[in-house]
């Protein structure tokens, strides 16, 4: 996994899969680099090939940890089962799901 500083939003890229065996320190690790500075999260789903509900409370979690802050989480390029997932238990209300990024 790989962390980037943009400004408001901390970008984190390179997740391989986020389930019940890394969520919970996938979601301490990206709270561990939350500055003061940040609002927003933008997570980059293009290599993510598994998603289960752990790794949605992750992702719940650090909704609810940019939202005091009056920022969000954006979800980027999420791979077909994953955006399956995203849809059927209906993220959308909760992220911002780009589909596509573009170039």
């Amino acid at each position: 996994m790989k962390i980037q500083n943009q400004g408001e939003t901390l970008h984190v890229s390179e997740i391989k899969e986020l389930g019940a065996s890394n969520s919970n320190a996938f979601r301490d690790w990206v709270r561990s680099n939350l500055v003061d500075g940040h609002r927003n999260i933008e997570i980059d789903l293009s290599e993510t090939s598994f998603v289960d509900s752990c790794g949605l409370g992750a992702l719940i979690a650090l909704h609810k940890a940019v939202q005091s802050r009056q920022g969000g989480v954006r979800l980027l390029s999420p791979q077909p089962q994953v955006d399956q997932i995203l849809s059927l238990t209906r993220m959308h209300h909760l992220f911002d799901i780009v589909r596509t990024v573009p170039q």
